[in-house]
Formats: C-alpha cells, sequence, structure tokens
C-alpha cells in the first residue's frame, strides 16, 4: 500500500491546467469574516504555510470531538439527572470552533500573500473541510442531547446527513459549473455556533431546558428545524439555479443529465445503507453507539467528498461508486439477513477502524503524489530560485 497511487497521469496533467474559480456573495462573508481576516492575516510570519494553518484548524475540532467524546460518549450529559458537561468545555468549544473558521479562512489568503498557492492548496482545504462536516453538529449536540430537553439520536443523524449533502451539492455543482459557489450558510453557522457554545459556557446546559414561546417545542427541536431549513432554502435552491444558469448560458461543462448527476451517485447510496442499518439494527446500533456510527458515515463521506474534488479540480470523468461502498453494502446485508446480536457493535468498531486508515492512507499517499508531481512541499514553503 505505501506505493500504491491513486492519482493517475490524466488526473496528475489536469492539475497543471486548473485554475480557482470561486463567487461569494454572503454579506457576513463582504463586511464581517473578510475584513478580519484580511487585518489578520498580515500578522502571520510570511514563512507559514498555508497547509499548516488548514491542518490546525481541522485539529481543533478533532480536539472538541475527543474532549466531548470521553466526557459524554452517549449524548446523556444534558439529561438533569446526569452531572453534565464541564463549564471550560463549552469555553474550549467556542475556540475552536472560533479559531478553525479562522484558521480555514485565512490559508488562502496566506497562501497568495506568499505567492504559495497551488491546487494542493485547495484540495487539502476542501479535503479535510468534507470531514469536518461530521464533527460541528456531532460537537454541538452535546449542548441539547438526547433527554427530555434534547433530541433523539437518528434524528440528529438526519440533520448531519443535511449538512453533509450541503456540502456535496456545492462541489457537485462546481463539477458542472466550473465555479465555486460559496453557500451562505458556511459563515453563519460557524459564527453561530461559536456563540452557543459561549453561551452554554456561561449557563450550562440548563440555559437551554425551555419551550419556544412561539411554538410548543424544546429549543433543540427549534434548532433541528432550522437546520434542516437552512439545507433546505440556502443551499437548494441557489446550487439548482447556478447549474440552469450556467447550462442556460453555455458557460457550464455541457454535460449530459447522467453524466452531470453522477458525482451525487455514492453520496446516496452511503446514505441509504446507513440509514438502512441504523433502522432495522437487531441492537439498535446507533443508539448503543451514536458517535461512532457518526464517525463512520462521516468518514466514508469524506473519502467520496475527496474523489469528488479530486474530479473536479483536474476536470476528470468523477467515479460512480466509492469502492469502499461494496464492503459497507455487504456488512450491512450480513447484520440485517443474520442479527448477529451483540456482536454487531464489534463489526461496527472493526469496520469503522478500516475505513479510517484507508481514509487516512489514501489522503497521505495523494499529498505526497502531487509534492512530488509540483516539486513542493505541504507544510513548508520552499524558497524561490
Amino acid at each position: 500500500m505505501a506505493t500504491y497511487r491513486y492519482l493517475s497521469p490524466e488526473i496528475l496533467s489536469g492539475f497543471d491546467r486548473y485554475k480557482y474559480s470561486s463567487i461569494d456573495t454572503s454579506p457576513i462573508s463582504k463586511y464581517i469574516t473578510h475584513p478580519f481576516w484580511d487585518k489578520l492575516v498580515q500578522l502571520y510570519p510570511r514563512w507559514l504555510a498555508p497547509n499548516v494553518l488548514t491542518l490546525a484548524g481541522f485539529s481543533l475540532l478533532v480536539v472538541s470531538f475527543i474532549v466531548l467524546t470521553i466526557i459524554d460518549p452517549h449524548f446523556n450529559a444534558a439529561s438533569p439527572d446526569q452531572p453534565g458537561v464541564p463549564y471550560w468545555v463549552w469555553l474550549l468549544c467556542s475556540f475552536n470552533v472560533f479559531w478553525s473558521h479562522t484558521l480555514d479562512g485565512t490559508d488562502g489568503k496566506q497562501a497568495r500573500r506568499t505567492g504559495s498557492s497551488s491546487p494542493l492548496g485547495e484540495l487539502f482545504d476542501h479535503g479535510l473541510d468534507s470531514w469536518a462536516t461530521l464533527f460541528f453538529p456531532i460537537n454541538m449536540y452535546s449542548i441539547y442531547g438526547r433527554g427530555e430537553f434534547g433530541v433523539e439520536v437518528y434524528r440528529v443523524y438526519f440533520v448531519m446527513i443535511g449538512i453533509m449533502f450541503c456540502f456535496i451539492l456545492s462541489h457537485w455543482e462546481k463539477y458542472n459549473t466550473g465555479i465555486l459557489f460559496l453557500p451562505w450558510g458556511y459563515d453563519l453557522s460557524q459564527i453561530g455556533m461559536a456563540l452557543l457554545f459561549l453561551v452554554a459556557y456561561f449557563g450550562g446546559h440548563e440555559m437551554w431546558r425551555f419551550k419556544l414561546p412561539f411554538a410548543d417545542l424544546y429549543c433543540a427541536e427549534g434548532l433541528e428545524i432550522i437546520m434542516h431549513l437552512g439545507t433546505i432554502l440556502l443551499t437548494v435552491p441557489p446550487t439548482l439555479w447556478n447549474i440552469y444558469v450556467a447550462s442556460r448560458d453555455g458557460t457550464g461543462k455541457k454535460r449530459t443529465l447522467w453524466e452531470a448527476m453522477r458525482p451525487l451517485v455514492g453520496t446516496l447510496v452511503l446514505f441509504g445503507l446507513m440509514i438502512i442499518w441504523a433502522k432495522y439494527s437487531s441492537v439498535e446500533i446507533i443508539q448503543q453507539q451514536p458517535r461512532l456510527f457518526y464517525f463512520l458515515t462521516g468518514t466514508l463521506f469524506s473519502n467520496i467528498a475527496c474523489r469528488l474534488i479530486i474530479s473536479q479540480m483536474s476536470d476528470t470523468r468523477c467515479e460512480l461508486l466509492n469502492w469502499m461502498l461494496y464492503p459497507l453494502a455487504a456488512l450491512v446485508a450480513v447484520v440485517l439477513l443474520t442479527q448477529p446480536g451483540f456482536i454487531e457493535v464489534a463489526i461496527l468498531w472493526i469496520f469503522t477502524i478500516f475505513t479510517t486508515v484507508a481514509h487516512i492512507h489514501f489522503g497521505v499517499s495523494v499529498v505526497k503524489e502531487m509534492c512530488e508531481h509540483f516539486n513542493i512541499s505541504a507544510f513548508t514553503i520552499k524558497k524561490k530560485d
């Protein structure tokens, strides 16, 4: 596996021709985040590589996930009869979300400032962003939990799927238009999460145990609805409209309907298989191991999304089904047909470890191959002659 190469000569040649193109019309980006980032990036030393910023921002989210997993592994801490999550954890999460968002927003500016922009930087950034879609909703879920005043883990799973679907839609849009239209909801959600964690630091779980004045819903249920509406209203309509305009004006990739829809197949199959597993598990696997089940879904999704990003950037044909979907389908079939009982949890652990190792190997190998191709270093800036 150490010598296996994921990028074909055709893909590497496509990267040579690639030019980044994006449009960001969000008022929050224009008037709040970008002005702040423009000032902040001037404080960075010029020797600091942009990918270091990207990796550091992603690592902050992982730290929050690990801390919350240790303290609240099954999302029960928010229940009134539980000791709850220590207040300092919410301050840590608020800090990590804020700086993760900030580092993710300034890595590209640092690349342009130091003249180190490359396709590797964009792939590295968006590849880690695809994995981060897992950590955002799961870390926030610990504030409300699954008790009387929270939301059940199965319903939160659909919130997470909605966030992932928003991400894949943005890159599906770029696959067909050649332009990345940055969604309005991203900056809004990051600022909102940082504030939610900060409020939880001052008031703890108890602050959220109330019903909304205009509906017979607890606060957690109201937030669940808002997140679904954000997916439906802020992402899907603009995406479909931009693809339609590109097709109408002849500025897109001019693919057939099947070829245009091809990148979404793998993601939909993944979500379908995981939902079937969660719903028909003999031991209610998502109830027993919610974090592990979420993590498996997020890791598989990230691998699918990364391969789409590679195809989109290199202007090559996207694969129809990710290879890891085949063992997943076989595993789900075996679990549902044999009803293995408690062994099902062990199966989930083994497959999650397998997919995580495979995904990390894929990511590290792709970074090494692109560094070799472009004669650059991933985490240092080479001095120019």
